[in-house]
């Protein structure tokens, strides 16, 4: 596999937006499949719409659940992944219960990620758990999230959504999405087996490698064709 086609299968195209119509949800599955990358990320309602438009390709279809902010039952999670898994989605992005981390009912978390992992490895797909790193204010619950995730088995852990905002002192809204901090950290207290995914903020290449060599092997990115041209000069392809 060349330099470029190793950087693109790192990459899950991020087609989450909220207000993005039938017709860009088309644009954004043809620059995944002209960029061969790993998979496109879509809303649960787009993955059999995503699934025609990549049919024939190398691209997986990614869906997310409970997504952004994590607040859906668990019987809904595991609705939303059976059903995603039944219209085309092999891999699913799920979001833990922020408010349940934050109380430290690991019971709960871990009920809630281990339901939503079976539903998936009944449909024979991989869970990616998306911790939302900029609401867990100690690193605390981002370790005991990896435990716990390590326990249960799962392909991916996951710091944001990418729309994790927090209010400011001066009521503005912002995130930082993945740091560097927190992927040393996730990787660390990872088993070996899980993989660590890196989203949001990764915008350019650089930004790219400097994740990889911190031993992420996946990224959730919109900036897709600015990352994959530059890597097209630099590594000459």
């Amino acid at each position: 596999m060349d330099k470029v086609t190793e950087l693109a299968k790192m990459i899950d195209h991020s087609i989450l937006h909220p207000t993005f119509t039938d017709a860009d949800l088309k644009r954004e599955c043809e620059i995944a499949v002209k960029y061969n990358v790993a998979s496109v990320c879509v809303k649960p309602y787009a993955v059999k719409q995503a699934a025609d438009y990549i049919k024939g390709s190398d691209v997986l279809n990614c869906c997310v659940i409970g997504f952004p902010h994590g607040n859906s039952s668990t019987d809904v999670k595991v609705f939303e992944t059976d059903l995603a898994c039944k219209d085309g989605a092999v891999e699913i992005d799920m979001v833990v219960n922020i408010g349940k981390v934050l109380s430290e009912d690991w019971e709960y978390v871990k009920t809630d990620i281990g339901r939503v992992l079976d539903s998936c490895h009944k449909h024979n797909a991989i869970l990616k758990v998306i911790f939302e790193n900029d609401y867990l204010t100690d690193d605390k619950y981002k370790i005991k999230l990896c435990e716990i995730c390590s326990e249960l088995g799962v392909e991916f852990v996951k710091t944001s959504t990418g729309y994790g905002f927090v209010k400011g002192d001066d009521g503005k809204y912002a995130y930082k999405g993945a740091t560097d901090h927190d992927l040393k950290l996730m990787r660390k207290h990872s088993a070996p087996g899980v993989q660590v995914k890196a989203a949001g903020g990764v915008r350019t290449l650089d930004d790219l490698l400097r994740v990889k060599a911190l031993g992420v092997t996946r990224v959730g990115a919109t900036a897709t064709i600015a990352i994959l041209e530059e890597a097209k000069k630099r590594f000459g392809k």
